[in-house]
């Protein structure tokens, strides 16, 4: 209990720390990085989640929003590729570094697409967080594929079934041979299943399972943090999804603690590979202990 109660005061310690940081961060120093990934389709690099923008006469479609602080300079960096008004933005999912300039756009008039659940989280947050303002608002939502298509290009909208929260949406580009997966599958780092908001490891599982089939040998894929890879890659997340899961399932069989667990520090021959802080690595295997079922008591059937 005292060791349970020790790691709960490290972890709110740990949020708090984030957050001030983050209060604190001085985002004029940020530098927007734009850079072409297919033909008229482009990533955008600031603070937070990978943006993407498909450009073109139709007008501008926006993967996501970054934080609220850095919209003006997000604007100026399309305008460098593009004199085309933004129209659309779609979220990935909920997380403020992927929504954080929703209001902004929308007051600027950019038409915001999400999944419905996706909507559900800025209305009714989890915790203490404030509702998002109306400007912040998805103005169209879906719970099923949606596709758009504009500058010569389709652009599918396909949800991904709570993995990293219960709003995910894949972007993908068929033509351009380009997915954006938000923040279920990432190339640095250990994958993030956040509960509180709805993930759930099958549902991780089953979306990355869902990506690997449908990507070929050249597609690439943009993640929601980490270098744009390819199909071998997200494979070797997911397998190492699975490496960890049953790792952890043989420590939970035997009766192990969630803190005995983490403290056997399952991810050291991974660690350098993902090049992950110790916090991630151990938020990351508390997540799968609580994800996997309790050991059946000896004796029941």
């Amino acid at each position: 209990m005292i060791m349970r109660l020790a790691a709960i005061l490290v972890l709110v310690s740990a949020l708090a720390v984030s957050a001030g940081a983050q209060a604190q961060q001085d985002f004029s120093k940020v530098e927007i990085k734009v850079t072409q990934v297919s033909g008229n389709l482009y990533t955008l690099e600031g603070q937070g989640g990978t943006m993407g923008a498909l450009i073109g006469p139709d007008g501008v479609f926006l993967v996501d929003s970054q934080f609220a602080p850095l919209t003006e300079k997000l604007v100026a960096a399309v305008k460098r590729v593009s004199p085309s008004p933004i129209k659309y933005l779609v979220n990935t999912h909920v997380h403020a570094d992927h929504t954080g300039g929703n209001e902004n756009f929308g007051k600027l008039g950019v038409l915001l697409f999400s999944r419905d659940q996706l909507r559900g989280r800025l209305v009714r947050p989890a915790g203490t967080a404030q509702p998002a303002p109306a400007a912040a608002l998805p103005v169209v939502t879906y719970d099923g594929p949606v596709t758009l298509h504009m500058n010569g290009q389709d652009i599918d909208l396909i949800p991904i079934r709570a993995a990293h929260t219960d709003g995910d949406t894949l972007v993908r580009f068929p033509g351009l041979d380009v997915i954006f997966t938000g923040d279920y599958f990432r190339s640095t780092g250990y994958p993030n299943i956040d509960r509180g908001n709805g993930g759930t490891l099958n549902g991780m599982l089953n979306g990355l399972v869902m990506t690997i089939g449908m990507m070929g040998p050249s597609t690439k894929a943009v993640p929601g943090h980490g270098a744009i890879v390819d199909r071998t890659a997200v494979i070797t997340h997911r397998d190492l999804i699975l490496v960890m899961r049953d790792r952890v399932a043989e420590l939970k069989r035997q009766g192990k603690t969630e803190q005995e667990v983490i403290a056997a520090k399952l991810t050291a021959d991974y660690d350098a590979k993902v090049q992950a802080n110790q916090m991630t690595a151990d938020r990351f295997i508390g997540q799968l202990y609580a994800e996997l079922p309790a050991p059946r008591p000896q004796g029941s059937n």
